[in-house]
């Protein structure tokens, strides 16, 4: 039940061109549903028409206009790119979260929001596999739903166990669409696990997190299947040092986790960038933009979304840690040093494109932006 290739033509030839992450499109709500207390799925249609194309587990950012200010936010499609007319997110409300409780608090049907492009490499596409083992938490479903739903919809023959947690049954998101596919798929097998039963005093599965005894009681043969988990910071950890303390094979191994901090205004810096130093080192190395014609400074040390902020240059970016690919652009002239977090594929950056966000010069540059 999971994709082989990316190009498999079932899945993507009617789709057509692939939103570039780099591409700001305006977007207009089309479906509110209340997935939980606190978590709503927001579907969108393009407004200029075009169809959707992505792969499943990637993300888009968005650009939310808050009247006072606006900030940019990543958030997964949690729904199948063979549906490719709309697009949704799924959004838990965050305690002094600015941006999911705006949402939720403001956006209505027919509202109009702007978005960057699928970004991540977080997806089954290309990873060729007979059995699978998703693992999620909380919201951290909604990469795996997107590549349950799409594998759903083509019966591709795949072997998926989906182990889920949350904090009570009332807490488990998309907790009867999983049921039902998993009834009307047999090779789907769903299990989820709670911390507590909360109202539902009838629950008969797993309580307690997830561990070895669980993962071995339900899942046996977990060994021999290609994993991927998403979740908070701490589920993802322990996760990780569990398997890999039983000596899994950790090249089977895929994880997302969207633990971005607030993004710095304009004009605030960077907060990795290096503390000023006097002489040559300080006037570092000159970045030109070659559309808007900005030329600044990037200090030694600096990557070029931190000086360009500093110096008041606008650069459409998101997560800061080359994880979304929303900063991503190309490189025309120099040198720089990028250390990416998975935002930005092998045959881009031989096309000469890198991520801003985590590039560092190392010569005067120039950049098409």
């Amino acid at each position: 039940m999971m994709f082989d290739k990316v190009s498999d033509p079932a899945t993507w030839a009617r789709v057509g061109t692939l939103w570039p992450s780099s591409e700001r499109r305006l977007l207009t709500c089309t479906g509110i549903v209340q997935e939980t207390h606190d978590v709503r799925t927001f579907s969108f249609s393009a407004a200029s028409g075009e169809l959707f194309s992505f792969e499943p587990g990637q993300f888009i950012t968005l650009d939310v206009d808050m009247g006072a200010a606006s900030q940019s936010r990543c958030y997964t499609v949690s729904s199948s790119p063979t549906r490719p007319f709309t697009l949704s997110i799924t959004v838990k409300r965050v305690a002094n979260g600015p941006v999911s409780n705006w949402l939720h608090d403001n956006l209505r049907l027919g509202d109009a929001i702007t978005a960057y492009g699928p970004a991540g490499a977080f997806t089954a596409s290309g990873i060729a596999a007979q059995r699978y083992l998703f693992l999620s938490a909380g919201s951290g479903v909604t990469p795996l739903m997107s590549m349950v739903r799409a594998a759903a919809d083509l019966d591709l023959d795949r072997d998926v166990v989906f182990v889920h947690s949350a904090r009570t049954p009332g807490d488990i998101i998309f907790r009867d669409e999983v049921q039902r596919l998993a009834r009307q798929h047999s090779q789907l097998k769903v299990l989820n696990i709670v911390e507590g039963v909360g109202d539902e005093r009838a629950w008969d599965g797993p309580v307690g997190r997830l561990d070895l005894a669980v993962l071995q009681a339900h899942v046996a043969d977990w060994r021999s299947r290609e994993v991927f988990v998403c979740g908070p910071g701490p589920y993802m950890q322990a996760v990780h040092d569990m398997l890999m303390g039983q000596g899994f094979d950790m090249s089977r191994y895929h994880c997302e986790s969207f633990s971005f901090g607030v993004v710095e205004p304009l004009g605030a810096g960077n907060a990795a960038a290096p503390p000023p130093i006097a002489g040559a080192e300080l006037a570092g190395y000159s970045v030109r933009f070659n559309k808007s014609g900005a030329v600044f400074s990037a200090r030694r040390g600096e990557t070029v979304l931190g000086a360009a902020r500093r110096s008041g240059v606008a650069i459409a970016s998101s997560c800061s840690q080359g994880i979304c690919g929303t900063c991503k652009a190309q490189l025309l002239e120099g040198t720089v040093d990028m250390q990416h977090g998975g935002g930005i594929r092998q045959r881009e950056i031989d096309k000469g494109l890198r991520l801003m966000c985590c590039s560092t010069p190392l010569s005067d540059i120039v950049v098409d932006l």
